[in-house]
């Protein structure tokens, strides 16, 4: 039996840096990871800095659980047309940063999901060029999955790992081999980076398969998400050092970072790692919020040699690139790195990488037991001589009720 991290990259390319603003979500509120069940929405925005009204399409693919394409047809998986141009789209007002601010909601007219599965959702240009891509997944409730997190069993650890036993129950849904056939994937903080996979049923009780690993199903807790708020762009608030007026944008400088790995542990909430874009400076904040240039610093007592250092969130894609890599200045004696921002409340938090690649969340900011994350199962099902992978359930737990 296999377990193992996956990285499930969705990006084999780097996004042009005039697409900002990336926000998919379902269309409920206080909801974050693109995880709908079938017949519900789900939401795109995004903005193109050149301002000049690109015709852009979307297409839409059904993909298997490793994120490569589905062997059927489009009209197996999407009633309508599974590739269209996005109409929904206004330029910004009254802004410094200029920009067109496109929109879409699916399913819509045009386009309905028929079935469930992984979804790739991508963006193209007038040249069929793809701008971007984003998963999502869409569920049918045919199982229910119950979710339970506890401190790591593993005495090494137990003061740094958050451990998830999860159920899946099926008493009205047959499955035939439920350890060939039911492929759950664990994922903390909707960050498909750390996903784990490869579990099988440990037990079975009736209609219910149990998974009740420890170490195969352990996560760092990590620390809670550092965040500011830039809703008022000409103010410092309790995060925003100072906020001024450069040639052409604002400039937010936060105030720096000081590393927490051997600091206490100190509660206070946050949206584990999202973001939410949001002005006081205008009525909609799709078209009213503007941009500004937000500076992170970071002082670090830590030696980093031979490792890379990043400021990573949901805002951008959890992804690792040059435009959020922090570089040290000497002059400073900081990691800094400068980033354009959309106004809003903003998770982040710093992440290192290896020269293998590892990457690591506790090297800066420390890993405790106690840390809120959540969690989410998802449970996916291909059936013996069916030619796609199905969602039949997901499951939610939250480690602010952590058991011992």
């Amino acid at each position: 039996m296999l377990f193992f991290l996956v990285g499930y990259s969705q990006n084999n390319f780097t996004e042009p840096t005039n697409i900002k603003s990336i926000v998919f979500k379902p269309a409920a509120l206080n909801t974050y990871a693109p995880i709908i069940k079938l017949g519900e929405s789900i939401n795109l925005s995004f903005d193109d800095l050149n301002a000049d009204e690109h015709d852009y399409t979307y297409k839409i693919e059904h993909c298997n659980i490793d994120l490569s394409v589905s062997n059927i047809a489009e009209s197996e998986f999407v009633q309508g047309y599974a590739e269209d141009r996005i109409r929904d789209f206004e330029n910004s007002f009254n802004t410094l940063q200029p920009y067109t601010n496109y929109r879409l909601t699916i399913p819509n007219q045009d386009t309905k999901i028929k079935i469930s599965g992984n979804y790739m959702l991508s963006v193209l240009n007038e040249d069929s060029e793809i701008i971007f891509k984003r998963r999502f997944v869409v569920y049918e409730p045919k199982v229910t999955v119950g979710v339970a997190v506890y401190k790591s069993r593993d005495i090494s650890t137990i003061n740094t790992k958050q451990s998830v036993e999860f159920s899946i129950n099926h008493p009205n849904y047959r499955i035939n081999n439920p350890g060939e056939e039911i492929k759950p994937v664990l994922i903390q903080n909707n960050n498909w980076q750390t996903a784990i996979t490869g579990l099988k049923p440990q037990f079975y009780r009736g209609e219910q398969l149990l998974y009740k690993y420890n170490k195969e199903t352990s996560f760092w807790a990590g620390n809670e998400f550092l965040y500011f708020d830039s809703k008022d762009i000409r103010s410092s608030t309790l995060n925003i050092a100072s906020a001024e007026l450069g040639r052409e944008l604002y400039h937010t400088y936060l105030y720096t970072n000081e590393e927490r790995i051997n600091l206490p542990y100190t509660l206070f909430p946050d949206v584990n790692g999202n973001f939410i874009i949001r002005t006081i400076n205008g009525l909609n904040s799709n078209t009213d919020a503007d941009y500004s240039w937000v500076h992170f610093s970071l002082k670090t007592l830590q030696n980093l040699e031979g490792k890379e250092l990043y400021v990573s969130g949901n805002f951008n894609n959890w992804q690792l690139n040059e435009e959020n890599k922090l570089n040290y200045n000497t002059e400073t004696n900081l990691y800094e790195v400068t980033l354009l921002l959309k106004q809003g409340f903003y998770n982040y938090q710093y992440l290192t990488k290896s020269k293998n690649g590892n990457l690591n969340n506790h090297d800066i900011d420390g890993s405790f037991y106690q840390t809120e994350n959540d969690y989410t199962v998802l449970v996916y099902y291909t059936k013996f001589g069916s030619r796609y992978t199905q969602v039949i359930g997901v499951g939610f737990g939250n480690s602010e009720k952590i058991n011992n």
